[in-house]
């Protein structure tokens, strides 16, 4: 399935929904409501879906094998990040392609060998986006934004202390993300990043999430950014040092993963700092960030 977070553009209440095809979907709630048939979950709230687990998607496929109507065009609604308000900050993994962390190696002169175990920092729930939306500039804040396209992992199924082994089992599903960075902003607070990750608007998420059964191998998938049509980032998830099962037992080791959980995997080589000479985004410029599959984000740097 391929669920999404919406809105009339009109205005109301965000709710969830899922694909019909490319271009149409239906309201859960609202289906669910026709059909006189209760939900094991708020179908307002992403989370709670997700928290509902197999119970929660075998109500929704019960719902799609009922459903006569001709769907929503998405066109004609407002697509929201499938988790528009996180219950916690974002998980991120740094350096997590080779050629990035060797793109970045002339400005980390202390780390010159990839790290042993992976690099996590945070970014905080507050700068999710929309996949449409515009990604605010944040002028006089920061002059260098830059771009990172990610692979994004959802967990559904919570837990501490995850193996390898079991990690998989845990990932509700996935997603495109894009962790915008206010570069001098991030070099200011050292090699704690949090900071220059974290500005209002800056991780753009969407525009659904694939739930894990859609993704035939999500350590296969071509990723790349464009910035007003130049291809600025190509790659691969195989490419990944710290391959995904790797990062959730890390990440769950003493730390408790929770249903809507938000894991970006890292970013390719191709970033705008590592550049020479450094590029960075500036207002009206279109940000474009996909994971081939699953979906194209779509972003206009604004003021």
């Amino acid at each position: 399935m391929r669920l999404i977070t919406f809105k009339p553009k009109r205005g109301g209440v965000a709710r969830t929904g899922v694909l019909l095809d490319a271009e149409t979907a239906f309201d859960i709630g609202e289906v669910a409501k026709r059909a006189r048939k209760r939900l094991p979950f708020d179908p307002a709230d992403m989370v709670s879906l997700i928290a509902s687990g197999k119970t929660g998607l075998a109500a929704i496929a019960g719902l799609i094998k009922l459903y006569k109507g001709k769907g929503i065009k998405l066109k004609a609604v407002k697509l929201l990040s499938p988790i528009p308000r996180p219950r916690k900050n974002i998980f991120c993994v740094g350096w997590n392609y080779l050629d990035h962390f060797e793109e970045g190696a002339k400005a980390r002169p202390h780390v010159q060998e990839m790290p042993a175990h992976p690099a996590f920092f945070t970014k905080a729930a507050t700068c999710m986006n929309g996949p449409f939306d515009d990604v605010p500039s944040h002028q006089g804040v920061t002059e260098k934004l830059d771009w990172e396209v990610e692979l994004g992992m959802i967990i559904g199924k919570p837990g501490r202390n995850i193996t390898e082994a079991n990690a998989m089992k845990h990932v509700f599903g996935f997603t495109v993300i894009n962790d915008v960075s206010a570069r001098e902003i991030q070099r200011r607070h050292g090699q704690q990043w949090f900071k220059g990750k974290s500005l209002d608007g800056h991780c753009p998420m969407g525009p659904w999430i694939a739930t894990a059964d859609e993704v035939a191998d999500p350590n296969n998938l071509d990723i790349r950014c464009s910035v007003n049509g130049a291809i600025k980032q190509n790659s691969n998830t195989r490419h990944l040092y710290f391959k995904l099962p790797r990062i959730i037992a890390e990440l769950s080791a003493g730390l408790t993963l929770e249903a809507g959980d938000i894991i970006a995997t890292g970013t390719p080589s191709g970033v705008g700092h590592a550049r020479t000479p450094p590029e960075f985004m500036q207002p009206g410029d279109i940000m474009e960030t996909e994971v081939v599959g699953l979906g194209k984000l779509r972003n206009r740097i604004g003021k």
